[in-house]
């Protein structure tokens, strides 16, 4: 027990210090492990930070990311540590994932990571790759651990799900089996984009109700993504009000910005009924027209908001009909 409590305060200690462990490249093949798939290991991810040197298969490891521990589940990976961006609770995953644990995972805090539980964890490998991308807290991570945090270029909890998928496949080892992943879930929405075809061209605007305000998604957004995946296209005012996030606040004045072919809002944690009766959201284009989709139920909500492979299919099964019965015709 005293071996093991040195252990972790070594592992925080050189975290608090900043001593990333990220090689600068594999040895031997490593490289072109990495192309290949599964194995064998050493191999590397390539990040905005660099490239991540991951010497072995990692059998420990902490999700912290949005929907990484969705996506490590959906490859097979079992996160003994992770954080509930969606606010779940239990097993932190929605229930198209939950029942792939057959162990629950500690959970380690989300927009503040309790870095002495992840020591404590001893992971091999700690998954931040769609998350707010500081140099700091990655430092910090990857004296734990190595760490895959987000590819290049990317905005604050931009990861794209195609990005998170083959980062994650990659560093699990389960390169084979992301790309199968991949190819099953462009599938579906093929089929969603085949099955609804007035989508397809139509704009959107997708927003949320938090505290006492509103707020637009950019198009570095899930949500977004995955309408994009069903052929629409941001409205062009929106993707104005702001760059190098996934989200901008709106005015109540400006609310109308909103209303697109398809006006998509819901309620971040609280009562979609004070959406509904809101004057200001009812007197929107949107709204009059009857393009306005408000999302009532939290679970539908959670999978929309996902962008994890998982989550996305559900969503599509539940919410893309009602997508197409309210875009303007036309």
């Amino acid at each position: 027990m005293h071996g093991r409590a040195r252990r972790v305060g070594a592992l925080l200690g050189a975290a608090l210090l900043g001593l990333v462990l990220v090689g600068c490249g594999p040895s031997g093949a490593g490289s072109d492990d990495a192309a290949e798939g599964s194995g064998p290991f050493p191999l590397t991810v390539s990040t905005k930070f660099g490239e991540v040197r991951i010497p072995e298969r990692p059998e420990r490891v902490v999700a912290l990311g949005w929907s990484d521990a969705a996506t490590a589940l959906e490859l097979g990976v079992q996160p003994v540590g992770a954080s509930d961006w969606l606010d779940f609770g239990g097993n932190g995953v929605g229930p198209w994932s939950s029942d792939e644990y057959t162990e629950s995972p500690e959970l380690v805090g989300t927009n503040e990571i309790n870095y002495e539980a992840v020591a404590a964890l001893e992971p091999d490998l700690i998954l931040n790759t769609r998350s707010a991308g500081s140099a700091k807290t990655h430092s910090t991570l990857s004296g734990i651990a190595p760490t895959v945090g987000p590819p290049k270029d990317t905005a604050a909890y931009g990861t794209g799900w195609r990005e998170q998928l083959r980062m994650v496949a990659t560093a699990v080892g389960e390169k084979q089996r992301g790309e199968q992943l991949l190819a099953e879930t462009e599938q579906a929405f093929e089929r969603a984009v085949s099955e609804h075809p007035a989508l397809e061209g139509k704009t959107v605007g997708v927003g949320a109700h938090y505290g006492n305000g509103y707020g637009a998604y950019l198009g570095e957004d899930s949500r977004v993504r995955f309408m994009r995946e069903l052929g629409m296209r941001n409205k062009p005012e929106i993707a104005e009000l702001g760059s190098g996030s996934f989200y901008v606040d709106i005015s109540q004045e400006r609310l109308d910005v909103l209303s697109a072919d398809l006006t998509v809002v819901f309620a971040v944690n609280g009562d979609s009924s004070q959406l509904r009766a809101d004057p200001l959201l009812q007197r929107t284009g949107a709204a009059r027209s009857g393009n306005l989709v408000v999302i009532d139920d939290p679970r539908l909500v959670k999978a929309f908001s996902s962008g994890s492979v998982p989550g996305m299919r559900y969503a599509l099964r539940e919410v893309v009909p009602t997508f197409a019965e309210h875009v303007a015709a036309g």
